[in-house]
């Protein structure tokens, strides 16, 4: 009788072990260093050619070795969780990629490449609030944990036609601990639009928001990408902010 309590209790030790490690692996494919909203403008203003442009200056950019530096020597984990959304209305909001986790160029390819594979299903006008909104449900219902949470919210203009209102988004996300970052996409026209260089300000006054938040513009199809990539170096290492290591120099 002995003999087989002692090999109940070894099975069910290795049983609680093994539970144990299930767990613990679990919980460091959840740790990330970073959780990343990019929330790209695809309302009305924004053509099939700038759809285009954008989703390739992102694939681009996440490929991008200074990018994959960043994202290795970012954090203590060396991967981020990203997610892509565009926006349009409030009622017109599409995940053009699913959460999912960067940490080699096979995985920021992959990424990039799913991105640009993926057809355009939003419109309508400027929601701005609603798609910061959508953002800060994307991290809520995710499965990862990071100490930082970045939404990067792109627009070529700060018009909001429907929805809640940008502030009010704004206070709400910011009051959940994450932190709004901009990418301001200066207009070809100005049709209406804010002319070139009242847009970064305008997003500086309106949009951004947390500990080390910053707007980078993009004023013509050949930076775009540039921007890109400098806003994502900044975003993962966390220049803008206390933490990070020293990054290498980047195309401005």
């Amino acid at each position: 009788m002995r003999k087989l309590v002692t090999v109940f209790l070894a099975v069910f030790a290795m049983a609680v072990s093994a539970v144990a490690e299930l767990a613990r692996a679990q919980e460091d494919q959840a740790s990330v260093d970073l959780e990343l909203v990019l929330l790209a403008d695809a309302s009305g203003s924004i053509d099939t050619g700038e759809i285009r442009l954008q989703r390739a200056g992102y694939a681009e950019a996440l490929r991008h070795e200074e990018v994959l530096w960043a994202i290795a020597n970012g954090g203590r984990h060396g991967r981020i969780a990203v997610i892509f959304m565009e926006w349009a209305s409030h009622r017109s909001q599409d995940v053009v990629v699913p959460w999912t986790v960067i940490e080699t160029a096979e995985d920021a390819v992959a990424f990039g490449e799913a991105i640009l594979a993926a057809p355009r299903r939003t419109v309508g006008s400027n929601a701005i609030g609603a798609a910061l909104l959508a953002g800060l449900a994307l991290i809520d219902g995710n499965e990862f944990d990071a100490f930082r949470r970045v939404i990067d919210l792109s627009a070529d203009s700060l018009w909001n036609s429907s929805g809640p209102s940008i502030a009010e988004a704004r206070d709400i996300v910011l009051g959940a601990d994450v932190v709004i970052n901009g990418l301001a996409v200066e207009c070809r026209s100005c049709n209406g639009r804010p002319r070139p260089g009242d847009l970064e300000q305008e997003f500086t006054d309106k949009v951004i928001g947390g500990p080390g938040s910053f707007v980078v513009t993009a004023d013509s199809d050949v930076s775009f990408s540039r921007a890109v990539r400098r806003k994502l170096i900044m975003e993962i290492a966390d220049l803008a902010g206390a933490g990070g290591s020293e990054a290498p120099v980047f195309a401005r």
